[in-house]
């Protein structure tokens, strides 16, 4: 992807971040005209990242760039303040066009998130995903239990209490119609090691 950009006479990189902080700290010291943000963080979820990166700098246009399935994640993370998101698959043709894009002041999609994002303005239900009825947090929580995290570290990392990460746990259970934790952490392994 570096060399990508690299490649482009009017586009340069000035600064790579491997966790969150980093991203942050980065983002205040370089000022960045556009930032593009994976959504695969070892320290947080990429959405988290966006979220704090749209409050912290409200106006530096933001493009998701993530292996992640974007009938469930595009759509969470033009909510969270991203500008753009463009699949890793399609990256090596559509990114300098993502950029440009996203640069120009629009929004960069897919056609096919494109059309369902208007598909369900328009009141019809596309095919949904089981998990599109999580909240972004529970999204957040179901995949850090699937990296094997236990409740007491997801609560640190998400810095708020181990009865709300419990009730986050709870109430996915119910929402994916999970019988038990050990069936909870199973799904979760399952989703994290198919994406």
């Amino acid at each position: 992807m570096r060399r990508l950009i690299d490649m482009e006479p009017d586009l340069a990189i000035c600064g790579e971040a491997e966790t969150a902080e980093q991203a942050l700290d980065l983002v205040r010291t370089t000022n960045p005209d556009l930032a593009i943000v994976d959504l695969s963080l070892a320290s947080t979820s990429g959405l988290h990242l966006v979220r704090q990166l749209h409050e912290t700098s409200p106006t530096l246009p933001l493009l998701v760039l993530s292996m992640h399935d974007e009938t469930l994640f595009a759509e969470r993370a033009l909510r969270a303040g991203a500008r753009g998101y463009i699949m890793k698959k399609g990256a090596i043709d559509g990114l300098v066009g993502a950029i440009r894009h996203v640069l120009a002041g629009k929004i960069y999609t897919s056609e096919n998130v494109a059309q369902n994002l208007l598909g369900g303005l328009a009141g019809r239900q596309s095919a949904r995903n089981p998990l599109a009825g999580l909240t972004d947090r529970e999204i957040e929580v179901l995949e850090l239990i699937g990296r094997g995290e236990s409740t007491a570290r997801i609560a640190g990392t998400l810095d708020v209490s181990v009865k709300t990460i419990e009730t986050h746990r709870s109430n996915i259970k119910a929402k994916l119609k999970l019988k038990d934790a050990t069936a909870l952490v199973r799904y979760a392994a399952t989703w994290i090691a198919q994406r």
